[in-house]
C-alpha cells in the first residue's frame, strides 16, 4: 500500500475523529451553559453562543463532514488493500477489519469520551470551525437531512436530550445520584410532574374537617371563631354545612369592627366574599395558575352530585411539590404525657383502644371512629376547635371529660386533647365553648 493512500487514510480519520468530538460537546452544552460562558468573558465564547442558538444546523454539518471522511478513508484503505492482495475477497476482509476497527476506536468512542469530558471546551474550539463551515456549504446539511427525513419519516434531530417525561425525570434521578443536585431538589422536580396528574380531590380539607360559620351569625361570632380556629379565612354557610355561599375573611373582619365597632353585631354575611367554586375532578395545577390569575386564595370542591366536597388553598397544592408545610411552633408531641391525678395530654392521632388503656380497661372501642380526636369530633357533633370539651362515657360507666387543646400547624389542627375523669357527673351536661 503506497504511503500516499495511508497518509491520506490516517489525515481523513482525524478529521472525522474531530468532528466526532464537535457533534458530542455541540450536543451537551446548552444555551444556558454558552450564555454563561458569555457574562464570563470566557474566550470563544460569543461564537459558541452562536453555535448553541441554532445547534441542530451545526450538528447537521458535522455530521456530514464526519460521515464523509470516514467513507473517503474507507475507500482509500479498500483501494490500497486491493493493490496488495491478489485475492479480491481478501483485500476487502482486510478492509473491513481496518475500518471496523479504526471507525469503532478513532471516530467512535474516543472523540465522544473527550466530548463528554470537556463539552464546553470542545464544543468552542468547534465553533471557530462549523461557523464558517456552515456558511460556505449552505443548505446542504439541511437538504441531506430532509431527503433522509422523507425516506424514513420521523423526528429527525430535535433540540435537547429529552424526548420525553421519562427519560428527564431518569436524568433527574441520575443528577441526584452523581450529587449535582439534592434529595430534596430531586423530589421537588418529581412533584412537579405528578401534580399535573393530581386532582383536586386528593389534596382538598374535606368538608367533614371543615370549620364553618353560619350565614346569620354575628361577625363578633365570627372574630371568636377565627380567633380561637387559628384559621384567617372560614367558609359561610347557608341553610346546612353542605351550602356554602360564601368565604369570611379575618382581615375583613378586623377592619370592618376598627372602623365602626357596632358593625360586631352585623350579620357575618355582610362581611364575606363569594366563593370560588371548582370540581373536585379539576388538575390541581391547573388550578393552581387559574387561582394565580384571578388572585383568589381559596375555592370549593365541588362533588359530582353539587355537594360541597372540601376546600383547597394555593397552600394545599403547593404541598404537592414542597412538602409540608409547618412553622416555628410545630414539634414532635409524645404520644402520651401523663400530667398526674388520671391526668393525660394524648395526641389527637391516638387510637381509643390505648386511650382505654391508660384507663386499665382491657377493650375500648367505637365502630364510627378510631382515634381520640375522631372520638372528640363525634361527640361534639363538628369539628372540635380549641378549648371545645365534651364528656365521654367509659365502658365500665367512668366519666372521662375531653378538651381540645391549641391547634398547630398550618391546617390549625387540634393535635394536643387533655383527658381527665370527672368523678361525679350528675349535674354535669357536655359544654362546648364554640360559639353558638
Amino acid at each position: 500500500m503506497s504511503p500516499a493512500l495511508v497518509l491520506g487514510a490516517i489525515a481523513l480519520v482525524v478529521v472525522a475523529w474531530l468532528f466526532a468530538c464537535a457533534e458530542t460537546g455541540i450536543a451537551r452544552v446548552s444555551s444556558f451553559r454558552a450564555e454563561e460562558a458569555v457574562r464570563s468573558g470566557r474566550r470563544g465564547s460569543a461564537k459558541l453562543a452562536q453555535v448553541a442558538s441554532d445547534p441542530t444546523r451545526y450538528l447537521n454539518v458535522a455530521l456530514l463532514v464526519r460521515v464523509a471522511c470516514e467513507m473517503a478513508a474507507a475507500a482509500l484503505i479498500t483501494y490500497g488493500c486491493l493493490e496488495e492482495f491478489d485475492s479480491t475477497t481478501q483485500a476487502l476482509l482486510v478492509a473491513i477489519a481496518i475500518m471496523v476497527l479504526v471507525s469503532y476506536v478513532a471516530v467512535g468512542v474516543s472523540p465522544r469520551t473527550i466530548g463528554r469530558q470537556h463539552p464546553l471546551n470542545t464544543a468552542t474550539a468547534a465553533a471557530y470551525v462549523l461557523l464558517p463551515l456552515a456558511r460556505i456549504m449552505g443548505p446542504v446539511p439541511s437538504l441531506l437531512i430532509l431527503i433522509g427525513n422523507a425516506l424514513t419519516p420521523g423526528q429527525g434531530f430535535r433540540r435537547g436530550p429529552f424526548a420525553s417525561e421519562a427519560e428527564l425525570r431518569a436524568m433527574v434521578d441520575l443528577a441526584e445520584k452523581e450529587s449535582l443536585i439534592e434529595a430534596e431538589e430531586r423530589r421537588m422536580v418529581h412533584s412537579v410532574f405528578e401534580l399535573g396528574d393530581t386532582l383536586v380531590r386528593e389534596v382538598m380539607v374535606p368538608r367533614t374537617d371543615l370549620v364553618v360559620i353560619e350565614r346569620y351569625k354575628t361577625i363578633r361570632q365570627a372574630l371568636t371563631l377565627a380567633l380561637r380556629s387559628g384559621f384567617s379565612r372560614i367558609p359561610v354557610t347557608g341553610e346546612s354545612e353542605d351550602d356554602i355561599v360564601g368565604i369570611v375573611y379575618l382581615k375583613d373582619l378586623a377592619r370592618k369592627t376598627h372602623i365602626n365597632r357596632d358593625a360586631e353585631n352585623e350579620l357575618v354575611s355582610t362581611a364575606m366574599r363569594p366563593a370560588m367554586f371548582v370540581p373536585d375532578t379539576k388538575n390541581a395545577g391547573d388550578l393552581l395558575r387559574e387561582m394565580q390569575k384571578e388572585r383568589n386564595h381559596v375555592a370549593v370542591a365541588v362533588d359530582e352530585y353539587g355537594g360541597t366536597a372540601g376546600i383547597v388553598t394555593i397552600e394545599d397544592i403547593l404541598e404537592e411539590i414542597v412538602g409540608e408545610i409547618t412553622d416555628e411552633y410545630d414539634r414532635e408531641l409524645p404520644p402520651v404525657e401523663d400530667l398526674g391525678e388520671n391526668r393525660f395530654r394524648v395526641t389527637a392521632r391516638l387510637g381509643i383502644g390505648d386511650l382505654g388503656e391508660l384507663y386499665g380497661l382491657e377493650s375500648f372501642d367505637d365502630e364510627d371512629v378510631e382515634t381520640v380526636g375522631g372520638l372528640l369530633a363525634k361527640a361534639l357533633g363538628r369539628v372540635p376547635i380549641a378549648g371545645a370539651s365534651v364528656l365521654v362515657e367509659l365502658p365500665d360507666s367512668r366519666t372521662l371529660r375531653l378538651t381540645a387543646e391549641a391547634p398547630a400547624g398550618r391546617r390549625n389542627k387540634i393535635v394536643t386533647v387533655l383527658v381527665e375523669p370527672v368523678g361525679d357527673p350528675s349535674g354535669v351536661t357536655e359544654e362546648e365553648e364554640q360559639p353558638a
